[in-house]
């Protein structure tokens, strides 16, 4: 069906196929009475004022409305079994991580479940979120393995991921993160887990092309900046794009390590330095920022977003989806964090969430913006301009979703 979304209050974009860095993300464009025309899944054509309307074509009248490329979540942490609720008063009254795990909570309950659920059982919980997503204006995501921990269950959760892009319209774009924590069963031979991730995991999901990105949490107490080191070269060397999860908590070095190895892009970067900022710089690496995860963990803080546009960096927004740390699938709801706690403006917000994110995940040459030729992912909300989408924030604006030009969300229903 080709579709024509016309009278558009305002159509807003950023251009083209590569990072928006430092100032270059408030170059978005914003174009009151626009349209854009969509025909065998593709954008066709994109415009501002009248344009003739062709017989059979699906119009979907946008007066009142901002139209925007359908929103990426490039960091997320999709399939894991159960909930981790019943430590929310525990955390409350300030019992220590440590403590909840000696209760038999924290990350590694979540792989106790992970590693219990069958894989259809993973797949029907993931659909559930993936739903939300697209409710919620997300039409791509970034999903990572990491509860699963040993072979058996790392490859399940990778399985569930291919099989879920088979039957889900929501993108998922799948990495390896078998270097998430380090599972109890080695937790006095940490150097062994390693091997097998280097001479067992990482070699499958390569040839089984499983992932396209692998991921390792460089922090204290978890991977040091030597081990992870080793586990991402060995990921480089089997091909490989490489991710990390840096500086969240101490400044270790994770974000010079992420531009030593020319990663795609480093996550958290809420301690992170001036040195790190620079390595990141100099060197092409993203740094993805979860403000809803320091929300919810009363940091105190967000990572330094301003600091980060200031050395001329391509600032990208996610959610951090997770059961442990930050248990939501809405980037609106980031939005808001984005915006009141690191203090970006409505435009750095657009160009985190589409293009940058769509580079963040090697997508940008096909999703990212609404220009001529690209897929069509785009997202309707039912707001009159940029400003109120992020000013009037805590509901759903979404109206409609359209991804690859099939309608899959419409007045806020899913079309599935």
């Amino acid at each position: 069906m080709d579709i024509l979304i016309k009278n558009i209050s305002q159509l807003v974009t950023p251009k083209g196929n590569s990072l928006k860095c430092g100032k270059e993300m408030l170059d978005v464009s914003i174009v009151e009475d626009g349209w854009v025309l969509i025909k065998d899944g593709l954008i066709e054509e994109v415009g501002s004022g009248n344009i003739n309307e062709d017989k059979g074509v699906h119009i979907i009248d946008g007066r009142g409305k901002t139209v925007c490329p359908g929103l990426i979540d490039p960091h997320t942490h999709l399939i894991h079994g159960g909930s981790r609720e019943n430590e929310l008063e525990m955390k409350l009254m300030g019992v220590p991580y440590i403590d909840i795990l000696k209760k038999g909570g924290g990350i590694l309950s979540t792989v106790r479940e992970t590693r219990r659920c069958s894989k259809e059982e993973l797949k029907e919980k993931a659909k559930k979120s993936m739903n939300q997503m697209m409710l919620h204006g997300t039409t791509t995501c970034e999903a990572k393995s990491g509860y699963g921990l040993n072979f058996e269950d790392e490859i399940k959760c990778l399985e569930a991921v291919r099989e879920l892009n088979e039957e889900h319209p929501l993108t998922i774009v799948p990495t390896y993160m078998g270097a998430h924590a380090v599972p109890e069963e080695y937790s006095d031979k940490r150097g062994e887990y390693v091997k097998l991730m280097k001479e067992k995991v990482i070699p499958y999901i390569s040839q089984e092309k499983l992932a396209e990105f692998v991921d390792c949490f460089c922090e204290e107490g978890v991977f040091t900046v030597d081990e992870s080191r080793e586990i991402l070269e060995c990921a480089i060397e089997y091909g490989f794009k490489v991710k990390i999860h840096a500086d969240e908590i101490k400044r270790i070095g994770g974000a010079c390590l992420a531009g030593e190895l020319k990663a795609i892009s480093a996550e958290h970067l809420l301690a992170t330095s001036t040195e790190g900022i620079i390595s990141m710089k100099e060197n092409g690496v993203c740094p993805v920022l979860l403000p809803a995860t320091s929300f919810y963990l009363m940091a105190g803080r967000f990572a330094d977003a301003r600091k980060m546009i200031e050395y001329g960096l391509p600032v990208t927004l996610a959610t951090d989806y997770n059961p442990g740390t930050c248990p939501t699938e809405s980037l609106q709801t980031i939005m808001t964090f984005a915006c009141f706690g690191m203090k970006m403006v409505p435009r750095e917000i657009i160009s985190a969430m589409t293009i940058n994110a769509a580079c963040a995940i090697d997508r940008q040459d096909t999703i990212g913006t609404i220009e001529q030729g690209k897929n069509a992912d785009i997202v309707i909300f039912d707001t009159p301009n940029l400003n109120y989408l992020i000013y009037h924030f805590g509901i759903n604006h979404v109206d409609t979703v359209i991804k690859n030009g099939h309608i899959v969300v419409e007045n806020q229903s899913l079309m599935l």
